[in-house]
């Protein structure tokens, strides 16, 4: 299998697929390539799903014209900071402040000091995706990670979340239009 290999001063695994579906493995200085190759059978399944998952977004965004792009960006500009609001007021936190991104990585991220940023290609997805990643970014103000404390802030907003995480891993058709503006 071809992969992508990168050593530094980590002490997990990890395994993504990059931009071109080549999967890339992040390896600890020294572990051994038999190690790296038996961690890669191990993930295979996971793999074949992340790979199709990346092909149909790359497939998604060659559809998505200029004016398509522009319509999206407005719209996420327009509906993701009242979502914000009105979550941050139902949270009790308050974010230093809102970005609208092109990020094609991630849907949202908080800064280390509590600023809020989504990408507009979360407007492809239905409205209850987008809460929970709203949501997501909101609860990192009061928990900086991704510990069982973290997704108990998340689950005391969205006690469905996970079903809404499912909807962020499946790919909308073409460039869809799921919720009312």
């Amino acid at each position: 299998m071809q992969y992508k290999l990168f050593y530094s001063r980590r002490k997990t695994l990890a395994l993504t697929v990059g931009d071109d579906g080549v999967p890339i493995v992040k390896a600890p200085i020294g572990l051994s390539r038999a190690e790296i190759e038996t961690f890669l059978e191990r993930h295979k399944a996971w793999l074949a799903a992340a790979t199709e998952r990346q092909a149909k977004r790359r497939a998604l965004e060659a559809t998505l014209d200029q004016t398509r792009v522009a319509e999206l960006r407005a719209r996420a500009e327009r509906e993701i900071p009242p979502r914000v609001a009105y979550y941050a007021a139902q949270m009790g936190v308050k974010p230093a402040g809102v970005r609208i991104t092109s990020a094609k990585k991630r849907f949202g991220s908080c800064s280390g000091t509590d600023h809020l940023c989504f990408s507009w290609r979360l407007m492809l997805y239905p409205r209850e995706a987008v809460d929970y990643v709203v949501v997501h970014e909101l609860a990192h103000i009061r928990e900086k990670n991704h510990s069982p404390a973290f997704y108990k802030v998340v689950a005391n907003v969205l006690p469905d979340y996970k079903r809404r995480v499912e909807m962020l891993r499946n790919i909308p058709l073409q460039g869809g239009n799921t919720h009312d503006a």
